[in-house]
């Protein structure tokens, strides 16, 4: 076999498996950033709390960090007046992450995180494919010149829009990473399953180097989505970036009730699940992360758990359902391909 050609390959390689960061949209409410703001722009308007949301993962231990940039794409900017200013808030959060990351006294690798467009995929909505790679190679282009180690497509929905981000990352020649987010009764909100979305990986002309599931409903569901994934013999590594609980409303404001310990039992299980790269998505906070980083260095690899184990450590499902049964079996796999799409920040 080939030697790994990309820095995400290399280091996985080297090392066994990698721990990934926790939330962005969490750790910046927590700085201060208003809901509904764009945390793109705090790349230039507050960079020392860029630094310091990317500095907080690499003393925790990660092993890579997402950039702040998951909205910044034409299609989400365009809502705060920023569409152009793709490239610059793009390169700009990859500069800062690539000052901190130099500076770990370890390999830690810089991701360039891009989320969905929040526009529906034609025939469905108005979004055509050329319009859609155009918006994922733009910020593709932005997050290169910032100098990002690896593309890291995250919580998408439809297959449509994953083509158009493997494209976007072809044309910038760039290795990407990609997950989508499973979070209606085990498929995406579009409906994906688990079996499609390998299918899906094994059928693109420019495959990631490595895929998963992040964010979505829990923990438990989200490993759930992972043993679908090894079931069907995927070649390549699989991410497990699953949110610290579940979403409760608090003292007038959206927590996650996974504790620490939680996340560090989820970091584990996902590991035995076969995740290689482990993270946090909404709610996963420095805390979480030194939690999983000790947990995983501490606990030797186990034999893969079963849904009961996952259950009993973790919480039960949200649904019955894993999303892979066959239509019409009693269970409510929610939308087939239609409903509003792209609300969601990542953490």
């Amino acid at each position: 076999m080939a030697a790994p050609t990309d820095p995400l390959s290399a280091l996985l390689a080297e090392r066994g498996f990698l721990m990934a960061d926790g939330a962005t949209g969490t750790n910046l409410f927590n700085m201060g950033l208003s809901s509904g703001d764009a945390p793109e722009f705090w790349n230039t308007d507050h960079p020392d709390r860029i630094r310091k949301l990317y500095s907080d993962a690499v003393e925790a231990g990660s092993d890579l960090f997402l950039t702040n940039t998951f909205g910044g794409n034409a299609g989400r900017l365009k809502l705060h007046n920023g569409q152009h200013r793709v490239r610059e808030l793009n390169r700009v959060g990859a500069e800062l992450g690539r000052e901190i990351a130099d500076k770990a006294g370890r390999k830690v690798l810089v991701a360039g995180s891009m989320g969905p467009t929040g526009e529906i995929m034609a025939p469905m909505g108005s979004l055509t494919h050329e319009a859609a790679v155009e918006m994922f190679h733009e910020q593709a282009e932005g997050l290169k010149e910032g100098g990002v180690d690896i593309l890291w497509v995250e919580t998408i929905s439809a297959p449509e829009e994953y083509r158009a981000a493997a494209e976007g990352c072809r044309l910038a020649g760039m290795p990407w990473a990609g997950t989508m987010s499973f979070d209606t009764a085990g498929r995406t909100m579009m409906g994906v399953t688990s079996a499609d979305f390998v299918k899906l990986i094994g059928k693109l002309d420019y495959p990631p180097v490595a895929f998963g599931a992040n964010c979505g409903v829990g923990a438990s569901d989200l490993l759930r989505t992972i043993l679908g994934f090894v079931a069907a013999g995927p070649e390549l590594p699989v991410i497990a970036k699953g949110n610290a609980g579940i979403p409760k409303y608090t003292d007038g404001a959206i927590r996650y009730d996974g504790t620490p310990a939680l996340m560090g039992d989820y970091a584990v299980l996902a590991r035995d699940c076969g995740a290689r790269i482990i993270g946090g998505c909404c709610g996963t906070t420095p805390e979480h992360l030194r939690a999983m980083r000790e947990a995983l260095d501490s606990r030797p690899m186990g034999e893969r758990p079963t849904l009961e184990q996952i259950t009993a450590a973790l919480g039960p499902f949200s649904s019955a359902s894993d999303g892979t049964e066959p239509l019409g079996c009693g269970h409510d796999h929610g939308p087939r391909g239609g409903g509003r799409r792209g609300g969601r920040r990542r953490g």
